[in-house]
């Protein structure tokens, strides 16, 4: 197995962390999937300590359910439901008709588009999802963009657990039924294209449009097919 510092399972390789408020999210030496299975105890908590800011904004129209916070200047658009518990960064904006639900963190200055729905992910700062998208399950790090009616699939058609391969090909398997796509720094995603179950992308990577996306890519890859 490649060492943690070139490894790309690990969440150093894909993540600046050190720049990210939620960091503590994948301490202790994990694969960049276990992140996931933390997330509701660690929401619970910080919804259990903190309160929204009096800057942010719910517009009318848009509902905010019970344990969510709201960062700074956050402004929910009508017609937008953030269902809790979940926490939203200094700056997002949650725009009309968009749905984040079930234990999501999203970072600073983050884009939630209309019709976009985000389950149970990791959004760091910077991120645009802002047409039609869906993203369950998954982490996308910063300044990841997706174009329009992109999906990570979170579920295979058969109900078996999902497995990573890393660039060796040595397979981890993850335990877990559900597990989306996981999308290093700087990456670009072309407009209706699919990430498939357990997807791995590393940083700076360009996805064609109309692209099936399977398996893990590194750093700086230009995917056609």
């Amino acid at each position: 197995m490649a060492a943690r510092s070139q490894g790309i399972v690990f969440p150093e390789t894909l993540f600046e962390l050190t720049r990210f408020e939620h960091r503590e999210l994948f301490d202790g030496g994990i694969y960049v999937w276990e992140a996931l299975p933390r997330l509701e105890e660690y929401v619970a908590a910080i919804v259990a300590s903190s309160s929204s800011s009096t800057s942010s904004r719910v517009m009318e129209g848009a509902t905010v359910g019970g344990d969510v916070i709201l960062g700074e200047n956050v402004v929910v658009e009508p017609h937008a439901y953030v269902k809790g518990p979940a926490i939203i960064g200094d700056g997002t904006e949650i725009r009309n008709g968009a749905y984040v639900r079930d234990h999501a963190v999203i970072g600073r200055n983050c884009i939630v588009g209309h019709s976009t729905e985000v389950k149970h992910s990791i959004l760091m700062d910077g991120v645009s999802v802002s047409h039609w998208n869906y993203i369950g399950d998954s982490i996308l790090g910063f300044d990841v963009n997706l174009g329009a009616g992109t999906k990570l699939s979170n579920k295979k058609i058969v109900k078996t657990d999902i497995i990573i391969r890393d660039l060796n090909g040595n397979p981890y398997p993850t335990g877990q039924q559900k597990l989306g796509a996981i999308i290093g720094d700087g990456t670009q995603v072309g407009c209706n294209t699919v990430l498939n179950p357990g997807a791995l992308l590393g940083k700076r990577c360009l996805v064609y449009p109309l692209v099936s996306v399977r398996g893990t890519h590194p750093n700086n890859r230009l995917i056609k097919s």
